[in-house]
């Protein structure tokens, strides 16, 4: 087997297990991120009516001054913050924190530390 198959295979269970545990409802809907080498990406996400509450990316045209490479801790701070500004503008005050198939480390607790900074509680 080779070694990005074997790697997908884990990321793909790893997403399952978080997945089927959290759940996006009106009153508290999901705080979904996704990561890639050069972005990071963060919806909060209403999963009983299917709707995207709020959105922020390392591609946002607005977010693009503050960002230079969306790589980094830095980066997915600012997405963090913009997220969770975005979310209380919606009306939004708690999520659940889904991880997907990342661990809770480096970029991805950055971006959840820098919404909990920014007033969304999880």
């Amino acid at each position: 087997m080779n070694h990005e198959r074997a790697v997908g295979k884990q990321r793909k269970r790893r997403r399952n297990h978080v997945r089927r545990i959290v759940r996006g409802t009106a009153e508290r809907p999901r705080l979904s991120v996704h990561r890639s080498h050069c972005h990071i990406y963060a919806q909060v996400i209403d999963d009983l009516s299917g709707k995207t509450l709020a959105s922020a990316s390392s591609r946002d045209k607005q977010l693009r001054g503050e960002v230079s490479y969306g790589g980094n801790k830095d980066a997915a701070a600012s997405i963090g913050k913009a997220v969770a500004l975005r979310a209380l503008a919606a009306g939004v005050k708690q999520v659940a924190f889904d991880r997907g198939s990342y661990q809770y480390h480096g970029r991805i607790a950055a971006l959840a530390d820098a919404a909990r900074e920014a007033g969304l509680s999880f």
